[in-house]
């Protein structure tokens, strides 16, 4: 288990790397910060200062190692708008993003695997047919639509929900968190119902795959042979063979919702990360902009790292395997 380790984390490492400099060089060989940032009436020597204090007159080499430095000692650099250390900048709107991130994962998972397991052990029910067809829903319908309709529906046709926002939070070890109040679970609600809506199509379909093919292994039609109640066969047999590709697509998805729930952010005002990087984007805040990219590149490099841990742990020839590789 020891070597399986040692060669995912050196092959994190290397991914890591490459990563970094893709993302800094595609980042800093687009745009001129100092466009935006310098008012276009500055006299050259202005201009000429701005360049020097934020580093840009070095060739696109020397700012990359420099960045590499600062990185190794956990230093994003200084955000070119607000002044500030960029990953404080970040992980003051962190919070936010990870509570609506695990709120729409943890829906998609905890209501989509239930249906999708029923739907591939009943598939000829009506229920089933049901499930299906509003899983295509899920992989169909624009999340802004969907979000846009939820908004119309149940915060001004109802009036039942906020229309956006986060709402009052409880602080907890210095962090603010929503959930912990009714208010503020109303504020959540919505945002988190239309990031999870993708998850749950995709949670549904994958849980019947997976269901349907387990019910025609030796392992299921023995537990029937011998009587075993169809619960006891869901829960001992077939929940344990489809849960590999389950932890898989709730790692990754994890990983994509805390990195891609813009356009939620978005619709909602939900004060998040997503929110920050469209700001910085359109200020051409490099530095942001970098570090962002970079963390989330990080962050998918760790969950695939633990899902590969979790694969070991789930199935030990993949242990026997990596050692022999």
């Amino acid at each position: 288990m020891l070597g399986f380790v040692i060669q995912r984390l050196l092959q994190a490492a290397l991914v890591m790397l490459a990563m970094s400099a893709l993302v800094f060089v595609g980042v800093y060989a687009i745009g001129n910060p100092i466009d935006v940032l310098i008012s276009p009436d500055a006299t050259q020597d202005i201009r000429a200062e701005a360049i020097r204090r934020l580093g840009l007159d070095l060739p696109l080499w020397q700012q990359y190692l420099a960045f590499l430095g600062r990185l190794l000692r956990g230093d994003f650099g200084t955000s070119f708008v607000f002044g500030m250390p960029v990953l404080d900048l970040i992980l003051s709107r962190l919070p936010a993003t990870l509570e609506l991130a695990l709120a729409a994962v943890l829906i998609g998972t905890l209501v989509g695997v239930p249906l999708g397991v029923y739907a591939g052990y009943r598939p000829d029910s009506p229920v089933a047919r049901a499930i299906m067809a509003v899983s295509v829903l899920g992989f169909s319908v624009p999340t802004f639509w969907v979000g846009l309709i939820l908004i119309l529906t149940f915060a001004v046709n109802l009036d039942w929900l906020p229309a956006g926002d986060r709402g009052p939070t409880v602080q907890v070890l210095g962090i603010g968190w929503s959930f912990l109040t009714l208010e503020g679970l109303s504020f959540l609600l919505l945002p988190a119902l239309n990031l999870s809506l993708f998850k749950l199509a995709m949670m549904i379909r994958l849980s019947r795959a997976g269901t349907r093919e387990a019910m025609l292994t030796d392992t299921v039609k023995f537990a029937r042979a011998a009587g075993l109640k169809d619960r006891t066969i869901l829960r001992r047999h077939v929940l344990r063979l489809i849960s590999i590709p389950i932890v898989t697509v709730f790692g990754l998805e994890l990983g994509s919702t805390l990195a891609f729930a813009v356009v939620t952010e978005t619709i909602f005002s939900w004060p998040g990360v997503g929110k920050l990087i469209i700001d910085s984007i359109t200020s051409l805040d490099r530095p942001v902009m970098v570090a962002y990219l970079v963390l989330v590149a990080f962050l998918f490099v760790t969950i695939n790292l633990v899902v590969d841990l979790s694969y070991a742990l789930l199935d030990p020839r993949l242990r026997r395997h990596g050692a022999a590789a």
